[in-house]
């Protein structure tokens, strides 16, 4: 008869033997698991990509988020910006604003009147889409034209 390893001690009786014989086939399948997974190339690559997949879509919602503050940030200074340039404005010139702006106001009015009466309509329905993706996007806009008025600010301020 064959000595048992060092570190095993023997079995006492058959059904201990038997026991011993399950664990260790137990312990062997499982091994054998996983060293299949190991040599699995396709299914590591797959959970590698959606390990990578799950990162980016992660990061990109943080990015959203940063990107959300940054326009809330820029419209905020864009907003007090105008209000500063507002306030410094004399009296007279304000009137003067205010009556530009509703004449323009009404002259827009009589355009868009002269433009659906005259418009074909093909034209005008390309039109309609036009500002209805920008008034989807109006944020997108808002952050735009923020960040050119920053810039443009900044650019007259240096020169």
């Amino acid at each position: 008869m064959t000595q048992p390893p060092h570190d095993e001690p023997s079995a006492a009786g058959p059904e201990e033997l038997r026991e011993q014989v399950e664990q260790t086939r137990t312990e062997l399948g499982q091994t054998v698991e996983a060293l299949a997974a190991k040599a699995d190339v396709k299914a590591r690559t797959q959970e590698k990509a959606a390990e990578v997949k799950e990162q980016v879509a992660t990061k990109a919602g943080e990015l959203k988020v940063q990107a959300a503050l940054k326009a809330g940030e820029l419209k905020a200074k864009a907003a007090d910006l105008a209000q500063q340039a507002q306030d410094s404005l004399p009296d007279p010139v304000k009137d003067k604003a205010s009556r530009a702006a509703e004449q323009a106001r009404t002259k827009a009015a009589q355009a868009g009147q002269l433009w659906e009466e005259k418009a074909p309509e093909p034209v005008r329905q390309k039109t309609a889409r036009g500002a209805r993706a920008a008034r989807d996007n109006r944020n997108v806009l808002l952050v735009a034209a923020g960040v050119a008025a920053v810039v443009w600010l900044a650019y007259r301020r240096k020169g």
